[in-house]
């Protein structure tokens, strides 16, 4: 259930939130210096060769800095992932950014290619629980300079079984190259390295190809810029964030393109799910250009990321390979958490739900027990 008030302040502009935040627990973590009391690792309880408490956490989003990593892992969630980061700096989409999506299907799930992800989902400021959200920030970014010392900081915050793991990505813009585009990755992958990162996640997931284009849907261009990427960073692990992929062979071919070649150790899915976005008078929620849809994530999408999730596994199994699989998606209880695991999950992480509670690390790890 709900504890209060969300460590990320929806009714704030994102600078606000970067600037004064984390609110509620999470701030509250901060001003004691002493974390919450965590799990010892379980023997032999590793991830991507790390030992970890608990392979449970926040993924790139809404840790917006070291500030909000830092209080994550005292409050137990013991794989952050710090907010995707470029190679030079970019401004998040005009406020709001967050508003509550309503679905109307029975069970409050929605699925990609349904129809009322095209006739539109009611969004509002009514926030109720279990929650689902829209996601409409852009990707934004710090420039190197401030980002780089401030994710340094982010991964000494890590106490004993904690991972801070830095997202990135490319940037693409009008009359870039192909080559030009794959070179920002991989330059931005040698930043994140200068921070010190032991691993790190590569984010394919968002409109990073331009409006309405997701890269991880060009498997074939995934494997080039892990290719490049990885000789970059060596032997740090990879890990890739995918969107939902509907085809199994599509799925396959992002697997063989990347995974079976060795150049990269994992994927973390699903991030969220397009839809068209209307207030209670049916005009368009989230104002400005191009702002018609949103990606929406939350206790809806949670289906669809254990359908990818399962579907991963068996590839995995059926191609004989070893990369770890992150369940993302609508984890708003330690049912959820247990759901993603049974199905193949090496570990899983919450966004919207660890915002609005949490001490959910807090309750899987004493449910774990």
């Amino acid at each position: 259930m709900a504890d209060g008030e969300p460590f990320y302040n929806v009714h704030l502009s994102y600078e606000d939130n970067y600037a004064r935040g984390p609110f509620g627990r999470f701030g509250q973590a901060l001003k004691t210096r002493v974390a919450v009391e965590t799990n010892a690792p379980a023997p032999g309880q590793r991830f991507l060769g790390f030992p970890v408490n608990l392979p449970f956490g926040i993924p790139a989003g809404p840790l917006l800095n070291a500030r909000y990593v830092n209080a994550a892992f005292r409050m137990g969630f013991d794989l952050a992932v710090y907010k995707t980061v470029r190679s030079r700096s970019w401004p998040c989409n005009p406020f709001p950014n967050v508003l509550s999506v309503h679905t109307k299907s029975s069970d409050g799930s929605i699925r990609p290619g349904s129809p009322e992800l095209e006739d539109g989902l009611l969004a509002d400021e009514q926030y109720d629980y279990p929650i689902s959200i829209s996601n409409s920030f852009g990707v934004p970014s710090r420039d190197p300079d401030t980002w780089q010392p401030d994710m340094e900081e982010a991964i000494a915050s890590a106490g004993p079984g904690q991972l801070l793991i830095p997202s990135f990505q490319g940037s693409r813009s009008e009359g870039m190259s192909q080559d030009a585009y794959i070179q920002d990755h991989v330059s931005t992958a040698k930043l994140v390295c200068e921070t010190g990162a032991q691993l790190m996640e590569m984010n394919t997931s968002c409109p990073n190809e331009g409006h309405g284009r997701l890269l991880c849907h060009n498997p074939k261009l995934v494997g080039c810029i892990t290719e490049q990427v990885k000789s970059e960073i060596g032997d740090r692990p990879l890990i890739i964030k995918l969107a939902y992929i509907s085809s199994d062979r599509d799925l396959e071919t992002m697997v063989e393109e990347t995974a079976a070649l060795g150049r990269v150790q994992g994927f973390s899915t699903i991030n969220t799910i397009s839809a068209r976005l209307i207030d209670a008078k049916g005009q368009q929620a989230l104002p400005g250009k191009g702002r018609e849809r949103s990606g929406v994530c939350g206790d809806c999408i949670r289906d669809t990321g254990l359908d990818m999730v399962a579907r991963l596994n068996a590839i995995r199994q059926r191609m004989g390979l070893d990369f770890r699989i992150i369940g993302v998606g609508g984890v708003m209880h330690p049912d959820h958490y247990r759901a993603y695991r049974q199905l193949g999950a090496d570990a899983v992480m919450s966004a919207t739900g660890a915002m609005w509670n949490p001490l959910l690390a807090q309750q899987i790890a004493c449910t774990r027990r």
